[in-house]
């Protein structure tokens, strides 16, 4: 895990990341989009990259995904505010195409250097669980590919003995055509949220 003697609170990472030039996505995006939460949080969520909403704004999951994910919290009686929440790419990577700005997942060289970002992250809120949303997180957590529905369920372990839980990104659930497709895999989100709050309760300090 990355560490740094000059980077131990969250205001002193943030003010790092907004100087952040690590890959070539800091060029076009906006600002840096840093993750947000307690410093103490027992619980962190990590997503794939941030939105066009989310560069606008400068904070995570405020688009579309981001109401997906607000609700299911909800329905797993999760608090947002209680918990940390970002990004495994800081900065968003997108296509232009007119006045649109469409999402484009970041490659392995650009998780692979906002890494150390997250790295630190951890380092210094000490989550009791870590959550990876999507394979984009997973990937970054874990520096391999993994399939979701394989790892979906059951809470695994990082290098540095991290409690991890793979599920999907909220984004897709938007992607779903069938509403009665959707509205399972909906249920199936909130289930996983849902054994992050029983694994928290078991593991209180």
């Amino acid at each position: 895990m990355a560490t740094s003697p000059d980077i131990k609170t969250l205001t002193a990472l943030r003010e790092a990341e907004a100087k952040c030039t690590r890959c070539p996505l800091y060029k076009p995006a906006t600002q840096v989009v840093p993750g947000e939460g307690p410093a103490r949080a027992r619980l962190m969520l990590i997503g794939e990259v941030p939105g066009n909403d989310e560069d606008l704004v400068g904070r995570p999951f405020v688009g579309p995904a981001g109401r997906v994910l607000d609700r299911a919290l909800a329905d797993a009686d999760l608090d947002r505010k209680q918990m940390f929440i970002t990004n495994a790419v800081k900065h968003f990577k997108f296509e232009p195409r007119g006045k649109r700005r469409l999402h484009k997942r970041p490659n392995a060289y650009e998780i692979d250097r906002c890494r150390w970002w997250n790295d630190l992250e951890r380092a210094i809120v000490k989550p009791a669980l870590v959550v990876a949303l999507g394979a984009t997180a997973a990937y970054s957590l874990l520096g391999r590919t993994v399939t979701i529905s394989r790892m979906r369920g059951e809470v695994q372990s990082l290098a540095d003995e991290t409690p991890l839980l793979v599920t999907v990104h909220p984004s897709y659930l938007l992607r779903i055509e069938d509403e009665d497709d959707k509205a399972a895999e909906y249920r199936r989100f909130v289930a996983d949220l849902k054994l992050c709050k029983k694994f928290l309760a078991a593991h209180a300090a």
